[in-house]
């Protein structure tokens, strides 16, 4: 198995540093915790990208929730943080029946134009998972869902996150709506990384794992290359 995928949730430059220099392997860029994170602004983006180098994935999302509110101020949001230069997006949104609102994903995917793009956590609170990366297959860009498993957390979305891992890594190819990486995020923690490892996953997220003292602080150097340790470590046999 390659080198397994270290993102990591960078709210301004000193996280972004932080976590580049502990060994993340991409950012989600974002504002507005409170609101489990919010578009940050273009001059936020161009700070960051101005001191790292890593790829930065940019949250599209004006409001906390997984409705798309106003599809317009998302893609004026979208459009102007691409002329800022962002290449890699998250995004997600779900209709009232908890089926993807795909009004406003194609809006912006259209905006974004074959950017890479991350589904978010919003794939957790939908009706029917399944159905969900049925309605999405093949649109241009999409290469990642960020999932828990569960709208509670990867506590309780363990055993789904295991039996869509053997759905991804079907032979001769993954089924319908599985060919995007799953990127594990939403209460992981160290403990799941053997099961989750094993499984065959490569991707993982975190935020508040790597902030010992809280949101209100920065991205701690030391806690990003313990996970940057255990997530190199040879992967569990048996």
């Amino acid at each position: 198995m390659s080198r397994p995928i270290f993102e990591v949730i960078a709210l301004g430059v000193d996280d972004a540093v932080a976590a580049q220099t502990g060994g993340a392997d991409r950012l989600e860029l974002v504002t507005d915790m409170a609101a489990d994170g919010l578009t940050p602004s273009r001059e936020t983006f161009a700070a960051i990208r101005a001191a790292v180098h890593i790829p930065l994935r940019v949250m599209l999302r004006l409001s906390d929730g997984f409705g798309a509110g106003d599809i317009d101020a998302l893609c004026a949001a979208a459009e102007g943080l691409r002329r800022e230069g962002a290449d890699e997006f998250v995004l997600g949104f779900l209709d009232g029946r908890g089926g993807a609102d795909l009004e406003a994903v194609y809006a912006i995917a259209d905006v974004i134009d074959g950017c890479r793009w991350t589904f978010h956590r919003a794939i957790d609170r939908a009706a029917d998972r399944d159905a969900v990366r049925l309605q999405l297959a093949g649109l241009p860009g999409l290469d990642t869902y960020l999932t828990a498993g569960s709208a509670k957390g990867v506590d309780d979305g363990l055993p789904v996150l295991v039996a869509e891992a053997a759905r991804t890594s079907a032979e001769p190819a993954p089924e319908p709506g599985y060919e995007p990486r799953i990127l594990v995020g939403g209460g992981l923690n160290r403990e799941h990384l053997p099961a989750l490892r094993a499984a065959g996953i490569d991707a993982f997220h975190v935020g508040g794992a790597v902030r010992p003292a809280g949101w209100a602080s920065p991205v701690d150097v030391g806690a990003m290359r313990e996970w940057r340790a255990l997530l190199d470590a040879p992967v569990p046999v048996g």
